[in-house]
């Protein structure tokens, strides 16, 4: 099984945290949408004989295409791979953009999962952000959402700005989850290069993270959200009645997945590759029919640190019998007084062959896991 993700780099406005690849110039937007198209068609034998079981339409902000061409786009999908039947297909969406009649839209393409990205349900920090909605339209398009037929919505939450109480954090936690969302994704706020808040924090106007704080937010991020039903599967990513994401799961499990569109990453087994973050020079080669990506072969050394990278940062953990297998190592034998600590600590768990961490584990996850790399070639 595998997945596509396809990067829509346009944005009406800038959040003043983000450093994704996007441009506010909405002025070539068809023809990027025709060279998405090229590349999914200069691509297609990449996934000959896998299924995809996963669209992820990402950005920038996707919700910012018309029905037409969104129509276009997965149309295009349909008629150049295969896919299965109980595929999921999800948007990103800002909540001003999804009207009721945008929502009809897209569920009339074939999305069935919206990823919508509310981040604060406080007015204040809406506009610190330089988000172009508010909290009354946050709360409404989940309801309109609803009342359109979607049972597969998730919402993106930050934790760690400045402004936020632990109090508000939990009400607004509260809140999201009595509208009737399926999954929800929290990321603590995070001061990036080459943004605004970036230089604000670098030029001394706008104080740095408070770490303690944003640890004391995700601990009742992640009590709270098991109170109110949810089970957290992975570190930011909390669901009901198993809605995982099953796009960003393949990335955490290391699935073949392919990224269209600029700054997109792909990856097949033992192999990733990225294309360029430009939107013109990324145009102008695809219309040439020239893939504007590079590639890296990932060495023994990688394959294993991304493994254990990514298998810890999941309910799942990882599979000690399969590292044997891939990487012919023993990893309980090589790791037993680690496994133990992390054990008497209460941040990790072995049972069996599978090696996981626990919820106060989640929090150390990256670091955790970078203790057990191998550090030579």
């Amino acid at each position: 099984m595998a997945g596509i993700y396809i990067h829509i780099p346009f944005c009406r406005k800038a959040c003043h945290y983000c450093n994704f690849h996007f441009s506010t110039g909405l002025g070539q937007m068809e023809r990027m949408l025709g060279c998405l198209e090229r590349e999914l068609v200069l691509r297609q034998e990449e996934m000959q004989g896998h299924g995809i079981q996963s669209i992820y339409l990402g950005g920038g902000t996707p919700s910012l295409l018309s029905s037409e061409m969104l129509e276009s786009l997965l149309r295009c999908i349909h008629m150049h791979y295969h896919i299965e039947g109980n595929a999921e297909c999800t948007l990103e969406a800002n909540p001003d953009d999804l009207s009721a009649a945008k929502l009809k839209e897209l569920a009339e393409a074939g999305v069935n999962r919206l990823s919508i990205g509310i981040q604060s349900l406080d007015d204040s920090a809406l506009a610190w952000m330089n988000r172009s909605h508010n909290a009354a339209q946050a709360l409404q398009c989940l309801k309109d959402a609803s009342e359109a037929g979607f049972d597969n919505v998730s919402v993106d939450m930050i934790y760690g700005l400045p402004q936020l109480g632990l109090d508000a954090w939990r009400e607004q936690l509260k809140r999201v989850a009595e509208m009737g969302v399926q999954h929800l994704s929290a990321y603590c706020l995070t001061v990036e290069d080459k943004t605004v808040l970036g230089t604000r924090v670098r030029k001394g106007l706008e104080a740095d993270i408070d770490e303690e704080a944003a640890a004391e937010q995700f601990e009742y991020l992640v009590n709270d959200l098991i109170a109110l039903g949810f089970e957290q599967y992975e570190v930011s990513n909390f669901a009901r009645a198993q809605r995982y994401s099953l796009h960003n799961s393949s990335y955490w499990q290391e699935k073949r997945y392919i990224g269209i569109g600029p700054s997109s990453h792909s990856y097949s087994t033992g192999m990733r590759s990225w294309n360029i973050a430009n939107n013109a020079r990324y145009m102008a080669s695809i219309e040439r029919d020239e893939l504007p990506c590079e590639r890296e072969v990932l060495s023994r050394k990688d394959s294993y640190n991304e493994c254990l990278m990514t298998g810890l940062r999941t309910k799942w953990g990882i599979d000690l019998k399969e590292i044997h297998r891939r990487f012919d190592l023993d990893f309980e034998q090589l790791h037993r007084e680690k496994i133990r600590l992390l054990q008497d600590a209460g941040l990790a768990v072995l049972r069996g062959h599978r090696f996981r961490l626990t919820a106060a584990g989640f929090f150390r996850a990256d670091g955790i896991a970078s203790d057990f790399f191998i550090l030579d070639p």
